[in-house]
């Protein structure tokens, strides 16, 4: 749930959208300000947008990422930075008997979801990816659609997915990727602000919008590392696979065992 403060940051953020987004990605503070901000704008055309962006493959990514979740009876299901309830409404298909709840910083993209989702077993609910709220062990499957890299704090959001997943506990991702080597860092770098500047400007007015996505890319991990900080914390990453020549991964890891 937003704070008095934070909406009223909000509303002076919102004005023209006149700061630049790289501006709030310093701490973790800033950067759930702009994820709140940043996403409550875009909510109404989020779906749209992702869409040209991915040049319409996203749904298919996303179809594929559930569609290789294991079959399970009634799995507790979480899908953390839910947005307007993509990934959600798959998890509810794929497990008609399971619980499914699906968390975001955002009402608007809430609301969206919440419209969209017609299953019984699912319930939305406001809470940053960081400090979910839920009990430990208390989760079977948890996924994230764009989730990761828009962590205010990555590490402290893999701590709290690896407290709420059971033992044996499986989390799909899609994101953004990052490349190790230098040379296709630059290059992805200078399509994404190219591409998104474009539909920025389109769309919204404002090419910062979607240049975030590059902004963003420059303080996550690239994808070595990011395997290497899940097994850090606990997880066995069981399956990546890369899709857009690199720029978009899927990955998926599991809770080791005590």
């Amino acid at each position: 749930m937003q704070t008095d403060e934070e909406m009223e940051g909000f509303t002076r953020m919102k004005t023209a959208f006149a700061l630049k987004p790289r501006d709030y990605l310093a701490t973790p503070e800033k950067k759930r300000f702009l994820n709140i901000a940043l996403f409550s704008e875009l909510s109404s055309r989020y779906g749209f947008i992702t869409r040209i962006l991915s040049f319409d493959r996203d749904r298919a990514w996303k179809r594929r990422l559930i569609d290789e979740l294991p079959p399970q009876a009634s799995p507790r299901c979480v899908d953390v930075a839910c947005g307007t309830g993509d990934l959600t409404i798959l998890l509810a298909q794929k497990y008609p008997n399971g619980r499914i709840i699906g968390l975001d910083l955002t009402e608007p993209m809430l609301s969206i979801a919440r419209t969209r989702c017609r299953f019984p077993n699912v319930r939305f609910l406001s809470a940053d990816m960081g400090r979910t709220l839920l009990d430990e062990t208390s989760v079977d499957i948890l996924t994230g659609g764009y989730a990761l890299r828009n962590a205010g704090d990555l590490r402290q959001a893999i701590r709290e997915i690896h407290r709420i997943l059971v033992p044996g506990g499986m989390a799909s991702f899609l994101d953004f990727s990052k490349p190790p080597q230098r040379f296709f860092q630059g290059l992805e770098n200078l399509l994404l602000r190219i591409w998104g500047g474009f539909w920025g400007c389109v769309v919204h007015r404002n090419p910062d919008l979607y240049t975030y996505i590059a902004d963003s890319l420059q303080q996550f991990p690239d994808r070595r590392n990011l395997k290497a900080l899940f097994e850090a914390h606990g997880f066995q990453v069981v399956r990546s696979r890369l899709h857009f020549a690199g720029v978009i991964e899927a990955m998926t890891v599991v809770k080791s065992p005590p």
